[in-house]
């Protein structure tokens, strides 16, 4: 046996979301162009990264990764691909900056309902908090809160086109296990298909 190989981690940080589409984020990015310019102090999250979360289960065992897939798969198979847009921005405290998510508010909380009622069946506890669809763009850095209202304001007058959210993603991240930025990976993605 070999000591020295890594032991596989028993946890694994985890949420559920919605990810606009490569032209969406295109879109908001051609937008944020001078706002990131005007504020290069603020922690800008990768493009690749932007999701809209519906449950954040937070660092969870393992094994509840394949406890949730059927049950999430359905959820997605019963529930028809919902028409969103990203809309102005606002801040959560000084601290963050986000762009807002307009669209189909019932049928997006009614998902989102649907997903969270998954995950605590599933043995997860979950924050009690109304869903507020956002999609973070930027943090401000502990020692510099300056820039984040600014911001705000400059991506305020933002209005996005229209589009579908037609995937609903269960999503690793690697907060907490090193140095360096956060990074998401999909750890599995089911069509949202209506049937």
């Amino acid at each position: 046996m070999n000591d020295d190989a890594p032991t596989p981690p028993r946890t694994v940080r985890l949420f559920v979301a919605l990810a606009p589409p490569d032209d969406a984020k295109d879109e908001l990015a051609r937008a944020l162009r001078p706002v990131h310019a005007a504020h290069p102090r603020l922690r800008w999250n990768r493009i690749e990264d932007w999701h809209i979360t519906l449950a954040f289960l937070g660092e969870v065992p393992v094994d509840v990764v394949e406890a949730l897939r059927a049950p999430l798969a359905e959820v997605a198979a019963s529930t028809r691909p919902i028409g969103l847009e990203l809309r102005g921005a606002g801040q959560f405290d000084e601290r963050v900056l986000w762009s807002g998510v307009h669209g189909e508010p019932d049928a997006l909380h009614t998902l989102a309902d649907a997903v969270r009622g998954v995950v605590r069946a599933g043995g997860v506890a979950l924050e009690d908090r109304p869903l507020r669809a956002h999609l973070t763009l930027a943090r401000a850095r502990r020692d510099n809160l300056d820039g984040i209202a600014a911001a705000a304001g400059e991506l305020a007058g933002f209005v996005g086109r229209r589009w579908s959210a037609r995937r609903l993603h269960l999503v690793g991240s690697n907060l907490g296990r090193g140095p360096g930025p956060i990074h998401y990976r999909d750890v599995d993605a089911w069509p949202l298909t209506g049937r």
